[in-house]
């Protein structure tokens, strides 16, 4: 029968870029555990698993659209120079607080001595992304 929705699954996987770089595994620490269908795990993940069983590999490729999106430009912003640490550097990624106690991740995208554009895109949106993946568990 294989995995459907609702199920709850544990799931070994290695997520690369189309160049072959590894960017996450879980091969070193538990497996990922999630309920299939229930938005935890990108969309395209989680198409890719239905019917898999119990000891399951498979290979495959996510595009952008169904993982973390395209890069979208109303998420880059500018900022004074000033407000940021003196140290920071292009690339760092840096807490942005708002005023209702939450907050979120930006990362540098380019710096000069008077502004800095922050992005606020998850790091991988606009990425294709491969997954290998090894079914443990279905409850």
């Amino acid at each position: 029968m294989g995995i459907k929705s609702g199920d709850k699954i544990k799931v070994h996987y290695t997520g690369m870029f189309e160049d072959g770089q590894v960017f996450d595994t879980s091969l070193n620490r538990e497996p990922l555990e999630f309920v299939v269908g229930a938005g935890q795990v990108i969309q395209g993940f989680e198409e890719e698993l239905i019917g898999l069983e119990i000891g399951d590999r498979k290979k495959f490729l996510i595009p952008f659209e169904k993982a973390y999106g395209p890069v979208r430009e109303d998420l880059k912003f500018s900022v004074q120079r000033s407000m940021l640490p003196e140290d920071a550097n292009v690339g760092d990624l840096l807490e942005v607080h708002q005023q209702d106690g939450g907050f979120f991740v930006v990362r540098i995208e380019e710096l000069n001595e008077n502004v800095a554009i922050l992005d606020a895109n998850h790091p991988l949106a606009g990425k294709n992304l491969i997954f290998e993946v090894e079914i443990i568990e279905i409850s």
